[in-house]
């Protein structure tokens, strides 16, 4: 069957991350697009890809199957419609839009020109988080009663033109961080009965938000910033608890009940989510059976009513 190819649009942190991981598997960039030429060029020098200048003629080489987008997220849905107008599967980096809206007329282009379209999410795909799921559907700690997860690292420090600290790319905690702790209780529980933010806007972007998710008697607090370095994640039910001391990137999970401690230790890592992805383009997938589309939206969804609460308008929304 061969290495799976790939055409990677954008070429930062991101980029090389998931690189790093993915070329230990089958997989190859065969293709680079940027908007700053010479990075392309240094990225596609080192992957021994080809680097293009004009995005159409990128997307429909004859050597890409998938088109990976790894650029700041309020250019995804440029990016990503493009591709799909073009035939080609699409995974998009998290959050795949800044608004539902956007993630509607993604998921409505997906369908209309009947091409596979994902987020690149880690945490629905990794074995770790699929047990946890597991764990709490068996009834392994019994009724659910609350979640409590911090999630936080340093970002403020980052330079001021990083992405993450400017408004103008839709910046700050929430869709950057956020977005792991809130995909979590969602792929735990679904949409919350309720949902309450608190959060501290500086120089227009979110620096910090505590977001409570109520769903019947339990409830999911999450606490993000970008003013510390901080992980971790309590699961606790009637009859015992799920503690995960590094959550969104875990590489074991305990299971504490009345029957005694049990460790589960998998990966949470790009190069299974690109496998997965891989695998359900290879089968004629158009719609991931890890993360559908329902799921993607769902979650975009809080975030909205979280921005809501918190009067959070990036500059191009004004």
């Amino acid at each position: 069957m061969g290495k799976f190819k790939w055409l990677y649009v954008g070429n930062g942190n991101i980029a090389v991350s998931t690189a790093r991981s993915i070329l230990k598997g089958d997989h190859q960039i065969t293709a680079v697009y940027g908007r700053t030429y010479s990075k392309a060029c240094a990225f596609a020098k080192k992957h021994n890809a080809q680097v293009y200048t004009d995005y159409d003629s990128a997307v429909l080489a004859d050597n890409v199957d998938g088109v990976y987008i790894a650029t700041p997220h309020t250019s995804h849905m440029e990016y990503a419609l493009r591709a799909m107008e073009l035939g080609k599967p699409v995974l998009c980096e998290k959050p795949v839009g800044v608004t539902t809206a956007q993630v509607d007329t993604m998921i409505e282009y997906a369908k209309k020109h009947n091409v596979y379209f994902a987020e690149a999410m880690w945490t629905w795909f990794s074995d770790v988080a699929l047990t946890v799921k597991k764990w709490i559907a068996d009834g392994e700690i019994g009724d659910p009663v609350s979640v409590d997860i911090d999630y936080a690292f340093p970002g403020l420090m980052m330079s001021k033109s990083s992405r993450v600290l400017t408004p103008e790319t839709a910046g700050g905690a929430l869709l950057d961080i956020g977005i792991y702790p809130i995909t979590y209780c969602y792929n735990l529980f679904g949409t919350p009965d309720k949902i309450e933010c608190d959060g501290v806007i500086k120089n227009g972007i979110d620096v910090s938000e505590t977001v409570v998710l109520h769903y019947g008697n339990a409830k999911c607090t999450l606490k993000m910033s970008l003013a510390a370095l901080k992980e971790q994640c309590t699961i606790v039910g009637t009859r015992g608890k799920i503690v995960l001391p590094l959550f969104h990137v875990a590489g074991k999970a305990t299971l504490t009940n009345d029957n005694g401690k049990r460790v589960f230790r998998g990966k949470t890592d790009y190069l299974t989510e690109f496998n997965r992805v891989a695998d359900e383009i290879r089968q004629g997938k158009k719609e991931s059976s890890y993360i559908p589309f329902s799921s993607t939206r769902a979650c975009m969804e809080i975030m909205d009513e979280c921005r809501r609460q918190m009067n959070l308008v990036y500059p191009f929304e004004k």
